[in-house]
């Protein structure tokens, strides 16, 4: 039997990402690639990485005949033409086995509903990659806590954040590229760690159920003169017109569904970390027990000394999204596994070979773009969302928040 072939849809960092976790997944290769930019540099890393010949493909169809699964990893804007290309080509006789998309599913409750739509309509499983849940230090407390879980009760406040000094590419900085700033961006993974985490063993991952969500959004570093200067110049993205939050915090409360027990999440998530790096932090606290994580607290360590810092040619080798290259240095021998990308990708091949949906699907990846929209409602309209009203689950249905349609300065403060 040989191995399961892969096609990318797309080719910048979250697909060169994913092209080194490829390294350590068994009988998987990256067997072609379709971008509008950067298909021959991906191409050439699957290759050196020895994960795949990785054809570059003109068109979406052309990769879909190719290839026994598709994942999206072009831009959020992209996504729903896109999906409706991988769609058509199916209907035209493409004999894919399953769809992945990465996070976001949409980029508004509408966006995500559209792409769980045509997804059903090709009728083929589906992954929503979203790489934390499947990080082996959080599913490893998962079992470690088990035990303890059935005797005391299961965790009753779980708090997750992504912090980094902000993204690679210029459409993340765009609000209506994008769909908001970093809520949008990071949020939709601390949300999904804490629903993951306060959710009993042996339920679904959507068991519990979201009640209300709380959240306030900020723009504290991107918003200064210095910094909108500096952020225009490098990406061509103006602050000073339409912003994006680079802070957001809050709390979504969820209910257990059986014993009707309140828990809740907190997730906080900002650009602002300039740091050694991307930091992941989050714990879980339940009747005499607990659980902590924190990215950063790597085995290995290295000093770089000014005299030597001019030889270090690229700083995010040791870490992603490091801002130095100098001083005491963090480094993470294999991110991609460390991040949970070896752990999705293993489980969706397995999972589109049996005829299933992933761990993680798409209408899971639509919970999660509802709850990063009430998220955005709660702080533009200052209060509490209550996810029971079916008023409300309407209303966002059609919401767009100010920042994501470009009125950004409505809610967040600009230094002049």
């Amino acid at each position: 039997m040989g191995n399961f072939r892969l096609g990318f849809i797309g080719a910048g960092f979250i697909a060169r990402f994913q092209t080194k976790a490829l390294q350590s997944v068994r009988g998987v290769e990256l067997a072609g690639v379709y971008a509008l930019k950067g298909a021959g540099e991906l191409s050439s890393l699957s290759k050196r990485l020895g994960v795949g010949e990785c054809k570059v493909y003109k068109s979406i169809k052309d990769l879909c005949e190719n290839v026994d699964a598709v994942a999206i990893f072009a831009p959020n804007f992209a996504r729903l033409e896109i999906m409706q290309k991988i769609a058509d080509a199916v209907k035209a006789g493409a004999k894919i086995k399953g769809i992945i998309c990465e996070k976001p599913l949409g980029r508004t409750v509408k966006e995500a509903m559209e792409l769980v739509s045509i997804a059903k309509s090709t009728k083929l499983p589906t992954a929503y990659f979203e790489n934390q849940l499947h990080m082996k230090a959080i599913r490893g407390q998962k079992s470690q806590l088990a035990s303890v879980e059935e005797v005391m009760g299961p965790i009753a406040l779980a708090r997750s954040s992504e912090e980094h000094s902000g993204p690679h590419e210029g459409w993340f900085w765009d609000p209506t590229r994008q769909g908001g700033g970093v809520l949008c961006d990071m949020g939709c993974h601390s949300i999904a760690c804490c629903w993951y985490v306060l959710t009993p063993q042996g339920k679904p991952v959507n068991y519990l159920k979201p009640i209300s969500v709380s959240a306030e959004v900020g723009l504290l570093k991107w918003g200064l003169p210095r910094w909108r200067k500096e952020l225009l110049k490098r990406t061509g993205v103006d602050y000073g017109k339409t912003p994006g939050e680079d802070f957001a915090t809050g709390i979504v409360t969820f209910q257990n569904p059986k014993t009707g027990q309140i828990v809740k999440g907190q997730f906080t998530n900002s650009w602002m970390y300039d740091k050694q790096g991307l930091r992941l932090m989050m714990d879980g606290l339940g009747p005499g027990y607990a659980f902590e994580f924190n990215s950063q607290m790597s085995s290995l360590q290295v000093f770089i000394g000014d005299s030597a810092a001019e030889a270090v040619a690229d700083a995010e080798s040791a870490l992603e999204k490091s801002t130095a290259s100098r001083g005491l240095l963090i480094v993470e021998p294999n991110e991609p596994d460390l991040y949970g990308y070896v752990d999705e990708i293993c489980d969706a091949v397995n999972s589109f070979q049996k005829g299933k949906d992933a761990f993680l699907n798409f209408e899971y990846g639509l919970e999660i773009t509802k709850l990063c929209q009430a998220a955005y409602m709660s702080a533009e309209q200052k209060r509490v969302i209550d996810l029971t009203d079916k008023n409300t689950q309407k209303e966002l249905e059609n919401y767009v928040s100010l920042i994501a349609q470009g009125k950004g300065r409505e809610v967040l403060q600009i230094i002049e």
